[in-house]
């Protein structure tokens, strides 16, 4: 299958191939055309499998079919967003696909003055990509009307969920017309997705390309059980032997990124912090960046989960486990992006191993143990900490690891690894 027998519009197809994109991928050969047909669609499948361009492709086709002038504040297509890095990736996507079509797009969100976005919506808009607590504050100031929008689209709508955007996704879908078409995508179908998606959409199409417990298959997962005050050493040795590849190193707070960030350019490593805490500027300069290569390393909290884009990502290492399960896997899937190897290792203290056992249930598989560096203290796997169950009984201890001393190696060309996802943490 190619897009254009897909019927896309002739400038679409000219964008497309431009980016060098002649073949779509499974979710947007089920998506853009039942979304072409005016259907509401929910789209479920894993994270880098060209989700964005499953919906805005027919979108962008649509509005051309139906010309209209667009009205001052008005919005024809609104593109919900949990982050602010998610929203600029989709904008841009929609520039670049709808580069030769006369369409008027804009993004709002939280971080950047608002003046330069409300001069946008007063010009009316054909495509909006916001996050909610923007939009909202838009629209109490009068400076943004959803009395007709065409088309709702929800993208990473369990993320959303997760971080508490539930309030305002039902304002946003209460104004917006009853008869617009709606999408919802994401990496999982939570019990709340499959509601929301009762509730407010018309019989819709349900898309799923890759099962629920998936991640990309090219990514080789491991983990090394090290004391909590060796993951510094342990993760400044590691890059340093690793020094020139794209890394990004995830931590589970703000201050541990800043932490993190600040011991490796001591250690001579070239590396920057992306957290909520940091201006947008200071996000967008480190993202672009990473991006073009000129910074290697990159420390990120779980709100880069699913809103960083870089082809060229090696190494991924988790300095803490995520608090959900979930959150591990749409951390490791930046890296192995289209089609691409890549390696994922997971620092475990011990008071971790709980967390680490639900990864490994989610993803229903033993991530591979690898050994500590020379001169970490070695961490005996067979004395589990005590902590209680539910059940008040201690867990039994995991006598069954076994560490290699393939310390840092590079991925293999296929791994088996299969995970599910949601992301739980992000600032709008």
């Amino acid at each position: 299958m190619t897009f254009e027998s897909l019927g896309l519009d002739r400038p679409i197809l000219n964008a497309l191939a431009v980016e060098g994109y002649t073949q779509p991928t499974p979710i947007q050969a089920k998506a853009i055309p039942v979304i072409m047909q005016g259907r509401d669609v929910v789209g479920i499948a894993q994270t880098g499998t060209g989700k964005t361009a499953a919906f805005t492709l027919p979108l962008l086709h649509r509005l051309m079919q139906n010309k209209i002038k667009v009205q001052p504040n008005s919005v024809r297509v609104l593109i919900l967003s949990p982050t602010r890095e998610l929203a600029s990736q989709i904008e841009k996507a929609v520039r670049s696909y709808g580069a030769k079509l006369p369409l008027k797009t804009a993004t709002v969100m939280g971080g950047v003055s608002m003046r330069p976005q409300r001069q946008k919506l007063a010009q009316g808009v054909d495509i909006l990509v916001a996050t909610p607590g923007r939009l909202l504050d838009l629209i109490d100031q009068k400076a943004c009307d959803l009395k007709r929008v065409e088309t709702l689209v929800l993208d990473e709508a369990d993320q959303m969920l997760d971080i508490g955007f539930l309030p305002a996704i039902r304002k946003v879908i209460a104004m917006v017309p009853r008869d617009r078409q709606m999408l919802l995508f994401s990496a999982t179908m939570p019990k709340e997705i499959r509601a929301l998606s009762k509730q407010h959409l018309k019989d819709p199409v349900e898309i799923s390309v890759t099962p629920v417990a998936t991640t990309a298959e090219r990514i080789e997962q491991s983990v090394m059980h090290v004391q909590q005050p060796s993951k510094m050493f342990v993760t400044s040795k590691l890059l340093k032997e690793r020094r020139g590849e794209q890394t990004i190193v995830f931590t589970r707070t703000k201050r541990g990124a800043d932490k993190v960030a600040k011991r490796l350019i001591a250690d001579g490593i070239d590396a920057a912090a992306i957290h909520g805490n940091k201006s947008q500027n200071q996000r967008e300069k480190a993202l672009a960046a990473f991006r073009n290569g000129a910074l290697p390393v990159l420390i990120a909290t779980d709100i880069a989960a699913r809103g960083i884009d870089v082809p060229g990502v090696n190494l991924i290492v988790n300095f803490d486990l995520p608090e959900v399960a979930e959150v591990y896997v749409h951390r490791i899937g930046r890296t192995a992006r289209a089609g691409a190897a890549g390696q994922a290792i997971a620092l475990c203290s011990p008071e971790e191993r709980k967390l680490l056992r639900a990864v490994e249930r989610l993803i229903s598989q033993d991530i591979a143990v690898i050994a500590a560096p020379d001169g970490v203290a070695a961490v005996d796997l067979s004395e589990e900490p005590v902590t209680e169950r539910k059940t008040g009984r201690p867990n039994k201890p995991n006598r069954n690891k076994r560490p290699n001393q393939n310390f840092g190696r590079r991925p293999a060309a296929k791994s088996r690894s299969r995970s599910g996802q949601r992301h739980a943490s992000a600032a709008n």
